[in-house]
């Protein structure tokens, strides 16, 4: 028994002294005083080297949520991303934070220090009889309806913007030929966008955003996919070289709706797009697309989250992306967050890099986040490499140039995001952008 009373006495020992552990660490206030190596952050390593030197996330980087919206414990999960409408309440962005830790952000030409009082992109929309296109104040009922900013740059757009432009598929309409926003940047000083895509109950469209020309522009987009709705948007960012872009696109998804998101991003300096979804009711399906080519120098970053707030929802994501090129640089992270109410939940998301030639670098981070063991399936995977040596050698053996045999592997790996978009115009015209980005790879 003594021996029994020693062993008990020394495990309670132990677990005191771990405790007092934490406690110094953590310290009384809460705050954790971990010290970490050098140049990385918890989540990783410190990836852009133009932000401000980096420090110990917590203190002023661990963000307290806003009144504007959000929920659960600041950063404890994607769920607790802090929300506002409010710029202010973001503070000054320091590249610490996780949503900016890629981000070189000198390069972002004062979207995120700057009043966006530029110029408005032009705007030219094409649509056919039976859709309503309205350009709206900032009080109107339905801006705000599918999210809520989730970042300073978006917050600081929502704040600026004196019109909104809304897109309305009215309920049970089917629109032929789709829909084509074109967006032509109106110059180099920074400027706010805001449009609403509400496509009614029972409807069925195609919306596509095309992004052109020299532009310094910070857009928030909202979509609403009403019930048994089926919406496809593809967003295609094919700038002037010198554009700069950020978008927040957000999506709620209705009971037994089908949305489809495409984003195509091709030319520009820095182009940041941040698509995401949420589904609403139960029998929803997302499925999100990504295609970006990035030539020396660019920088191409796409963050998305999918959401699964109710129960049986499916998503699936598909991103892929090719680098050419001295610092061409992209990067993608995905969220998927299956709350605990989320039950049956089907997800998977993928992304895939190809790495053309030296001096690349493509970051690639799925993140898988469940709070319930009740789901049909939830997986991700992620993938960055050069050429399959398999691929080009089954070519090469056929009588296929090593030149040719490349230039077929890299349109096939792209083109099965290409063949999602369905409108046959854009199609053409995105397999002859490839074709003339693989012909400069040559070069």
């Amino acid at each position: 028994m003594s021996k029994l009373n020693d062993v008990v006495e020394t495990v309670t020992e132990k677990v005191a002294n771990a405790v007092e552990d934490v406690k110094a660490r953590i310290g009384a206030d809460g705050q954790d005083r971990r010290v970490l190596i050098d140049g990385f952050t918890e989540e990783g390593e410190d990836l852009s080297p133009l932000n401000e030197t980096r420090q110990v996330l917590g203190g002023d980087s661990a963000k307290a949520h806003s009144h504007g919206g959000g929920e659960g414990l600041a950063d404890s999960s994607r769920a607790g991303r802090m929300t506002s409408f409010n710029r202010a309440d973001f503070g000054k962005l320091t590249g610490r934070e996780e949503d900016w830790r890629f981000t070189p952000l000198k390069r972002l030409r004062g979207l995120h220090t700057k009043a966006l009082d530029g110029a408005a992109p032009e705007l030219a929309v094409v649509a056919p009889d039976g859709v309503l296109v309205e350009h709206v104040g900032r009080d109107d009922a339905r801006i705000g309806s599918a999210g809520i900013p989730e970042d300073l740059v978006a917050a600081a757009a929502w704040e600026a913007f004196t019109e909104a432009t809304v897109v309305t598929i009215p309920e049970g309409v089917s629109v032929d030929g789709g829909v084509t926003l074109t967006v032509t940047g109106a110059g180099t000083d920074p400027a706010a966008q805001h449009l609403v895509i509400d496509a009614r109950a029972n409807s069925r469209a195609v919306v596509v955003l095309d992004h052109n020309g020299t532009g310094v522009l910070s857009q928030n987009v909202e979509v609403v996919v009403g019930d048994n709705a089926e919406l496809t948007v593809v967003s295609v960012q094919d700038w002037a070289d010198d554009a700069v872009h950020a978008s927040a696109q957000y999506a709620v998804v209705g009971r037994d709706a089908r949305f489809k998101h495409v984003a195509v991003s091709l030319g520009g300096d820095l182009v940041r797009i941040t698509p995401s979804a949420r589904f609403t009711a139960p029998g929803g399906e997302v499925e999100l697309y990504g295609l970006y080519y990035a030539d020396a120098g660019q920088h191409l970053e796409q963050r998305l989250f999918v959401d699964h707030a109710v129960a049986n929802c499916k998503s699936n994501v598909l991103y892929k992306g090719a680098l050419q090129g001295k610092d061409a640089h992209t990067v993608w992270v995905g969220d998927v967050l299956i709350r605990k109410e989320a039950e049956g939940t089907d997800t998977y998301e993928v992304n895939r890099n190809l790495l053309l030639t030296d001096g690349c670098r493509a970051d690639s981070v799925p993140n898988l986040e469940i709070e319930t063991g009740l789901i049909e399936g939830a997986g991700h995977a992620s993938a960055t490499g050069r050429f399959d040596d398999e691929h080009l050698f089954y070519l090469m053996a056929r009588g296929i140039p090593e030149e040719a045999a490349r230039r077929l592997v890299v349109r096939g790996f792209l083109n099965e995001i290409i063949q999602q978009i369905k409108v046959p115009a854009l199609e053409e015209r995105l397999t002859e952008a490839v074709e003339r980005e693989l012909a400069a790879s040559e070069n």
